[in-house]
């Protein structure tokens, strides 16, 4: 599938954060580390770039070529201050979601993060700050091994379900809308060398998770969507067991030159989803 022509798009030059180093293995946690330890290991580096609107592209992106995809997805879950409400409510509204939209046979909702940029927001359970590193938030060891995790913990057979198709695909939405204080940008998948996807290490209490972070390269082509409201999404690929499709799609928050002085800080929600596909899928 064949984009639209990228310099027929409006744009913005904004900075992305990159990791600055392909030699040093970045450490982030995401608790508070024990006394001494840094919050954060590795150097980064803003990088100027353009990053085109993807809103005219419409039906042309697909998550399995270009890592994302933007949808119209009305909601009528609203209760994103609640824990348990997301698990039992929007979690399953966000399987469906895939598995209508993928044709997968499976889908399992498993986690998700709701952000914010405001540092008071944040003082709430379990409400992060917004990831401006460029990232991809599995690797191609961490997937699988996530997957399998998943599989096994809701009483699933993984080792048959292994034998199939399998991604992990996350769900982004805004909580309040339109959001155009520290928008996403999303990077095309066809445009990452494996050289740029830099191991990296993220502390969970009790676990340590491993992401990519990303590396600079002049061929990456970024997109974003603005003022999305809050009855749109975005699908973004994590993982992908096939090989011939995308399978690591960074992405990251970036501040717009355009944003008014005055908006409010972004506050959006993903959900992470495992996606299985049928044999002949």
């Amino acid at each position: 599938m064949a984009l639209t022509e990228s310099a027929e798009l409006p744009l913005v030059e904004a900075a992305l954060l990159h990791v600055a180093s392909k030699d040093e293995r970045p450490v982030n946690y995401t608790f508070e580390p024990p006394p001494g330890v840094p919050w954060r290991t590795g150097n980064y580096v803003d990088v100027k770039l353009p990053i085109r609107d993807a809103r005219p592209l419409g039906d042309q992106l697909s998550i399995d070529v270009q890592g994302f995809e933007f949808l119209s997805a009305p909601s009528a879950f609203r209760d994103f201050q609640n824990t348990d409400a997301i698990k039992s409510a929007y979690h399953p509204e966000c399987a469906a979601l895939i598995k209508r939209i993928t044709g997968a046979s499976h889908a399992l909702a498993y986690d998700h993060n709701v952000r914010s940029g405001a540092v008071e927001r944040r003082t709430a359970e379990g409400v992060r700050e917004v990831a401006r590193r460029v990232h991809s938030d599995f690797t191609a060891g961490s997937g699988p091994k996530r997957a399998r995790g998943e599989l096994e913990a809701a009483g699933l057979d993984a080792n048959r379900l292994f034998k199939q198709r399998f991604a992990l695909i996350n769900v982004w939405r805004p909580i309040v809308g339109p959001v155009v204080h520290k928008p996403l940008a999303l990077c095309d998948a066809r445009t990452v060398s494996p050289d740029d996807l830099v191991l990296s290490d993220l502390m969970h209490p009790g676990r340590k998770g491993e992401i990519y972070s990303l590396a600079p390269n002049p061929a990456h082509r970024w997109y974003y969507v603005p003022k999305m409201r809050t009855d749109e999404v975005l699908l973004i690929k994590c993982f992908d067991s096939d090989g011939g499709r995308a399978s690591f799609t960074p992405h990251g928050a970036f501040d717009d030159p355009n944003t008014p002085a005055d908006a409010p800080p972004r506050q959006s929600i993903e959900v992470r989803v495992l996606a299985v596909f049928a044999p002949d899928a």
